[in-house]
C-alpha cells in the first residue's frame, strides 16, 4: 500500500468540489455549499491563486485532500498557514493519511519559515478533536469566531 502527496492540478477541480461536498456532508453543512468547479478553477489555477490544495493519494486513488492558504500575524511578523480543509474518505481512514497531510504542512511551514499553522474544528467533532490533540494542536479558547456574510455583509459595505 502506498500513500502519494501531490499539489492540485487544474484538472483536479471536480475531485476537489467532491471533497468539499463529501466533507460539508459529514459536517452536517451540505445545504451551505455554494462553490461550483468554476469557483475552484479561479481560486486554486486561476493567475493569481488565493487558495492551495494537496491530493492524498492511496494506491493512486484519491483518498483525500488538505485545502489552504496563507494569513498573516502582526504579533509575529510573519505569515502563517491556514487550513481550511482537511478530509479523508471513510473507505481510507485510519492508513494514517491525515497525519501525513497535516506533517506535509507542517513541514512546508518550518521550511518556509511561517509563523503558525492553524485551523478550526467544529465544537462536536471529537474524532478531528482527538485526532488534532494527537498531533499536538492546542485550543485557541480564548478567542471567539466572527463573521459576517449576506445581507448582514452587503449592509456593512454600503454603511
Amino acid at each position: 500500500m502506498t500513500l502519494a502527496i501531490r499539489p492540485a492540478r487544474p484538472e483536479d477541480a471536480a475531485l476537489i468540489l467532491s471533497f468539499v461536498r463529501e466533507l460539508a456532508d459529514y459536517e452536517k453543512l451540505l445545504h451551505e455549499v455554494e462553490a461550483g468547479i468554476g469557483d475552484i478553477e479561479a481560486a486554486l489555477f486561476g493567475a493569481n491563486p488565493k487558495a492551495f490544495c494537496d491530493i492524498a493519494e492511496w494506491n493512486g486513488e484519491p483518498a483525500g485532500f488538505a485545502l489552504w492558504f496563507y494569513n498573516y500575524s502582526t504579533f509575529r511578523g510573519r505569515h502563517g498557514l491556514y487550513l481550511e480543509d482537511l478530509y479523508v474518505r471513510p473507505a481510507f481512514r485510519g492508513n494514517g493519511i491525515a497525519t501525513t497531510l497535516m506533517k506535509h504542512l507542517a513541514k512546508r511551514c518550518v521550511t518556509e519559515g511561517l509563523g503558525r499553522f492553524e485551523w478550526w474544528v467544529l465544537n462536536w467533532n471529537e474524532p478531528a478533536i482527538r485526532f488534532y490533540r494527537s498531533i499536538g494542536a492546542a485550543p485557541m479558547d480564548e478567542w471567539t469566531v466572527q463573521r459576517v456574510t449576506g445581507a448582514a455583509l452587503e449592509k456593512l459595505a454600503a454603511d
